[in-house]
């Protein structure tokens, strides 16, 4: 069993959509940020940095991985799925899963951040939003001519699929058919279309 410590957000819902596809047994943990949850001291202890998602799996003497693209490529080795073993399509994986971790959702975040809390600072929403559609665009680019990021379906495309899906920062994904057509056939797996509602969205 493992316990999923969460919210409704992008690297959250990345988190439940590995679970979800792996089948594997979790417990739901909610944290509220408007009660500080995550930087309770019990929580703490799990996550020493105080952001969700952070797992604890009970098979393994109660062993806790923080940080949402650890927590996946942990679950992946773990179930032997959706990450390969060879050192090329391994590492396709591992790019496409930092491009996430590393620009589209810090560049996401900022933009909607600037535009839920700082209306009258157009310039920082710009900067951001126009980030966030060029990564876009450069995966629009690789699905023109691939199916997924990687070779096969992996946790990078749940990894990045909650960030594209939200619309938190206002970025729209229009004039980018290769992006659309991947959200779709995202959109209509059963475990992705569960996951993102693990903790169910506001």
């Amino acid at each position: 069993m493992i316990d999923l410590y969460s919210a409704a957000t992008p690297n959250g819902h990345k988190a439940s959509i590995a679970l979800e596809e792996m089948a594997l047994p979790y417990r739901l943990h909610v944290l509220s940020f408007a009660n500080r949850d995550q930087k309770a001291p019990d929580y703490l202890r799990i996550n020493p940095n105080g952001r969700i998602p952070a797992i604890v799996d009970r098979e393994e003497a109660d062993f806790a991985v923080f940080e949402s693209g650890a927590i996946l490529v942990y679950l992946a080795e773990k179930t032997g799925r959706f990450l390969p073993t060879g050192a090329k399509p391994r590492s396709l994986v591992m790019q496409w899963l930092m491009l996430q971790m590393g620009g589209l959702g810090p560049m996401q975040g900022q933009a909607g951040w600037f535009r839920t809390n700082a209306p009258d600072m157009p310039k920082g929403y710009a900067r951001y939003h126009d980030e966030t559609r060029r990564l876009y665009a450069v995966l629009d680019g690789r699905l023109a001519e691939s199916e997924w990021l990687a070779e096969d379906y992996s946790i990078a495309d749940m990894a990045t699929y909650p960030w594209v899906a939200s619309r938190y920062a206002g970025v729209d994904v229009d004039g980018m058919p290769n992006l659309r057509r991947w959200m779709d056939a995202l959109a209509a797996r059963p475990a992705v279309a569960k996951g993102l509602q693990t903790p169910p969205q506001n």
